[in-house]
């Protein structure tokens, strides 16, 4: 960014003809004096403000009218019932945390309300998306499978505004390998997911891999209510144009498979052109109700 501060001009003129020796040159001096400072207060003020751009953040939470104006454009409808699908709608989420950058130093704050939609596809499939904030976005494709539910992929969306230019980048997960929920399955149970992804900040290809396990079923009190739940720990390590690691506390409505809770922490690097950078997320997100606004 330039800032382009015009050059004083003398207001008596440019030339020391065009006044006397008794009030011209002082005063074209004291003009220049002041010219000089204020050049310098426009400066500072002018670095002052890039630096609260930079520093700071233009996110914000993402409103239920917003997401609702996503579902009403939605048109399929899931062909028939399924076990591990939940009703089409609007949801609420609450949470908070926050995502950062190490270079250059910034961080994005988000909640504390999260609203999500649930859309169902014409395959059975269905897709949650949910929205952290405003400049930051993500998407799971599950399917219903054998009385258990698959994730297919997903979509992460993210924008870092520094003022004097914008980042965004938008990752696509394609999972080869990526279970869910089982059918059958006994507190302990593990198994291995798979995903690749393409697009992020650096534009290559990646992998995420790791162990999933089943911790047990539990009970989470969601808006007043008791529901029965699935939790699961799920540990991957991302290598390619990302590296790094992600453990994240899952937990799914044993009924219809609906997101229930989500504590993550995840730690990335991406090569860039200032060198290597590093994404760090902590963060939680818990349903208020079982009820689509």
């Amino acid at each position: 960014m330039t800032t382009t501060i015009p050059t004083p001009r003398d207001p008596v003129g440019e030339d020391n003809d065009q006044t006397g020796e008794s009030d011209g040159r002082p005063r074209r001096r004291w003009v220049r004096r002041a010219a000089v400072g204020a050049a310098i207060l426009l400066v500072v003020v002018g670095v002052a403000g890039a630096i609260i751009v930079w520093g700071g953040s233009d996110s914000r939470p993402v409103t239920l009218g917003e997401a609702g104006g996503r579902l009403r454009s939605a048109t399929t409808l899931a062909p028939e019932p399924a076990v591990l699908r939940p009703p089409q709608g609007v949801y609420l989420y609450r949470g908070g945390g926050v995502d950062r950058l190490s270079t250059p130093p910034k961080e994005q704050v988000e909640g504390p309300d999260m609203p999500a939609t649930v859309t169902h596809r014409s395959d059975g499939c269905w897709t949650f998306r949910i929205d952290y904030h405003s400049n930051h976005w993500q998407t799971w494709d599950f399917c219903p499978r054998d009385g258990g539910m698959e994730e297919e992929g997903g979509t992460t969306y993210q924008k870092w505004d520094f003022g004097v230019f914008v980042s965004e980048s938008t990752t696509t997960f394609k999972c080869e390998s990526s279970i869910t929920v089982r059918a059958e399955q006994q507190p302990g149970d593990e198994w291995t997911q798979t995903c690749s992804g393409d697009g992020g900040p650096a534009e290559e290809r990646g992998l995420s891999t790791g162990p999933y396990r089943f911790i047990g079923n539990e009970d989470l009190e969601i808006g007043g209510t008791k529901v029965a739940a699935l939790h699961y720990v799920r540990n991957r390590t991302m290598s390619g144009g990302q590296r790094g690691t992600e453990r994240s506390d899952v937990w799914f409505a044993a009924a219809d498979g609906m997101p229930l809770r989500n504590d993550r922490h995840l730690e990335v690097r991406t090569d860039t052109f200032v060198g290597e950078v590093t994404y760090n997320e902590d963060a939680t997100f818990e349903l208020t109700s079982l009820i689509p606004g």
